[in-house]
């Protein structure tokens, strides 16, 4: 048998030529969905209606409340185990530099849905003593939410957010 018939007896698909065109298609599906994956995963999301006005003010905003930060100790409890539908109790708690605890104007618990504004919701947090706040919150979905505690005090808003994940009830 002749070289050149050897050649022509390969079916297409094993030429190498094939066979590069191939890896290179699911190369470049593989990347693209590594990057969708990651951006599923990644990006909270959140949009806000009148981004351009507040980029143009940014580095003036961040420096001016870098300049008005008061010291506070903030941290947010969120129990680990939100289940959908079902109640849970979010506790903050809030002291001063000296450790000793803040009476601020307003708390207040704000969630946000990475991939559903329509089910965004915000509750006032209640004084369970100086420096404690609790809400009981039901989440209605499962999956990623982004959380903010929003306290307010002489006109300024200071935040601690924190990303959770709830599960299936």
């Amino acid at each position: 048998m002749d070289s050149k018939e050897s050649n022509k007896s390969l079916p297409a698909w094993r030429s190498p030529w094939v066979m590069g065109w191939i890896g290179l298609v699911v190369a470049v599906l593989a990347v693209n969905a590594t990057m969708v994956y990651f951006a599923v995963t990644t990006n909270p999301g959140l949009v806000v209606d009148t981004y351009y006005d507040r980029g143009q003010d940014y580095e003036r905003t961040l420096l001016t409340k870098l300049s008005r930060d008061p010291g506070w100790e903030m941290k947010a409890d969120i129990p680990s185990d939100i289940r959908a539908g079902e109640k849970a109790v979010v506790r903050f708690f809030l002291v001063d530099r000296a450790g000793q605890p803040v009476t601020p104007e307003s708390v207040e618990l704000y969630a946000y849905r990475p991939s559903d504004k329509a089910r965004d919701f915000s509750q006032p947090m209640v004084a369970e003593g100086r420096g404690r706040y609790a809400a009981d919150v039901s989440f209605p979905l499962i999956g990623v939410w982004d959380t903010l505690v929003a306290i307010r005090e002489g006109g300024e808003e200071y935040t601690v957010g924190q990303r959770i994940h709830v599960q299936r009830p």
